[in-house]
């Protein structure tokens, strides 16, 4: 079963990680590679990617006919947004709860685990095709 773990960055109630120090930037960026090697050592991890903060957003629509529309970022008005993703191959939906778990206690200011939101979906495929 493979599922999506969503690592979102909740705005409100988070100390942004640029008010972090050096330290403790690297003691969350090292955890997350650890847990990252954990998960490969395993054959769970399928990817796992940061993503680029808000300010780089692009939203993009489309009614198929002329130009697309282009809205670019930051979003003020979002009161959280995706920090980056895992796709993991595991044996139950219980597992990649685990990993979640694990995940949402990654290391923050003071080494005090962040709580970082994490949604949980598992990857569907189309009718009739393999995931």
């Amino acid at each position: 079963m493979k599922f999506m773990l969503l690592q979102n960055y909740a705005v409100e109630g988070c100390e942004p990680m640029s008010t972090w120090s050096p330290e403790e930037i690297r003691a969350h960026i090292e955890f997350q590679h650890c847990l990252n090697e954990e998960l490969r050592e395993r054959g769970e991890l399928v990817d796992a990617q940061g993503l680029a903060g808000p300010e780089l957003v692009k939203i993009v629509t489309h009614d198929g006919v002329g130009a697309p529309v282009v809205t670019d970022g930051p979003f003020p008005e979002a009161k959280e947004f995706l920090a980056g993703y895992r796709i993991v191959d595991v044996e139950s939906p219980e597992r990649a709860i685990e990993i979640a778990a694990k995940g949402s206690a990654a290391p923050g200011p003071g080494g005090a685990p962040i709580k970082q939101p994490i949604e949980v979906r598992e990857v569907m495929g189309a009718p009739g095709s393999e995931v």
